[in-house]
């Protein structure tokens, strides 16, 4: 580590340890944290501007540095994180604490670790003699299904002007990633009819048919695995089904007249996860309702859609991919089951993305979740070599 390196890391870990302390769980605002963020870009001469949500209790926060007439590189990240609620911590998860080269704290990697290495060399985009502009974009509510961003990327596409990269810095060990799978998540509520189970024909088991919605999800899981799609770059090479919450009736001597499910479709390039979902609507409405409503004719299933976001898919060969490995200082890729906000700048916005980002996706939403210094140390060389081609 150079000495120039060296105090960039420093600064890192002294704004990383600030951006710990906002308690930016979803649940929460984050305006406390982009107010700091805004103030602290406007003492090094940087504008920036924000897109709120519909409550005005949220918002992404966009900056430009260098030129804004010519197409220039983004550099991404959420401000949120994952409550800490029932997590048995070792140290105050709002308290960056720093033990054997490791940083304690929720978010520490996931993914305020990139965010601080940003901020970090910010001064240094401000200074330097772009040709290029680097643009920050801050996120809200990535966690609960990349929702905030998407506002941002709206205004985005509309802009006459629009990036030529991004990279979007989730916890990858600084590997260059350049596909995940898409999700698509639902919940149904299944409304029966209740009886005594000494009459159980007269009723109609919400249970029952939960349970057959379940092994629909599970036919389709299994077809997948045995014939869909594949790409061999991915750990699990093939798109997944999966039901992760069950829950009905209230006793075993009453027939259940409610039942909750909760299940995905996580999908690789070749597998449509919408269709999926609509396959299992579909087989709800023409299998399961018209049974249900034969015996009464209130009960039903409603499936309502939890959240939704796009898989990535970038090829090796395109530029961003190129230039992330030249700036990450290695020439491997892969591909990861986890989603990111990086399929929705390319669906939403056309812009060619890749993540690429300090930390270990191990260590992410975990008690006692940490990211390494030499993490951060990599990373600041990521951007600081983004800045020298920005300037070039």
């Amino acid at each position: 580590m150079t000495g120039l390196e060296g105090e960039k890391v420093s600064t890192a870990k002294q704004l990383l340890k600030t951006l710990v302390a906002f308690d930016t769980t979803s649940r929460n605002s984050n305006l406390e944290l982009i107010g700091w963020v805004e103030a602290y870009l406007s003492e090094h001469g940087i504008a920036s501007e924000r897109v709120y949500d519909d409550t005005g209790k949220k918002a992404n926060l966009w900056a430009t540095i260098g030129p804004r007439d010519v197409p220039g590189y983004v550099l991404s990240g959420h401000t949120d994180v994952v409550p800490v609620d029932g997590q048995d911590w070792s140290t105050d998860p709002f308290d960056l604490t720093e033990k054997d080269g490791r940083l304690f704290g929720r978010g520490a990697c996931d993914m305020k670790g990139f965010l601080a290495c940003v901020l970090a060399k910010a001064p240094d985009m401000a200074a330097a003699p772009l040709s290029a502009p680097i643009h920050l974009a801050f996120s809200y509510d990535e966690e609960v299904g990349c929702i905030g961003v998407r506002g941002l990327l709206r205004e985005l596409k509309k802009a006459s002007v629009k990036p030529k990269a991004c990279f979007v810095g989730e916890p990858t060990l600084n590997q260059v990633v350049i596909g995940h799978k898409g999700k698509i998540s639902l919940n149904a509520k299944v409304t029966g009819k209740a009886a005594h189970s000494s009459l159980a024909p007269e009723g109609v088991n919400a249970v029952d048919y939960g349970a057959r919605l379940v092994l629909k999800v599970r036919e389709i899981a299994d077809r997948l695995a045995e014939r869909g799609a594949r790409d061999a770059l991915y750990d699990v090479p093939f798109s997944t089904g999966h039901t992760g919450i069950m829950q009905g009736g209230t006793a075993l001597n009453i027939v259940p007249d409610h039942c909750d499910v909760a299940y995905e479709f996580r999908t690789i390039k070749g597998d449509d996860g919408e269709a999926l979902a609509k396959e299992v609507e579909d087989f709800a409405r023409t299998e399961l309702e018209p049974a249900m409503k034969a015996v009464a004719l209130e009960t039903g299933i409603v499936i309502e859609l939890n959240s939704h976001f796009a898989g990535l898919d970038t090829p090796e060969d395109t530029e961003v991919t190129t230039l992330a490995k030249r700036f990450a200082g290695r020439n491997d890729v892969a591909k990861v089951a986890y989603g990111t906000e990086a399929g929705l700048f390319v669906e939403m916005a056309g812009v060619p993305t890749v993540v690429c980002g300090p930390g270990s996706i191990e260590q992410a939403h975990k008690p006692d979740e940490f990211i390494a210094v030499s993490e951060l140390d990599k990373c600041c060389a990521f951007i600081g070599r983004l800045i020298a081609h920005a300037a070039a």
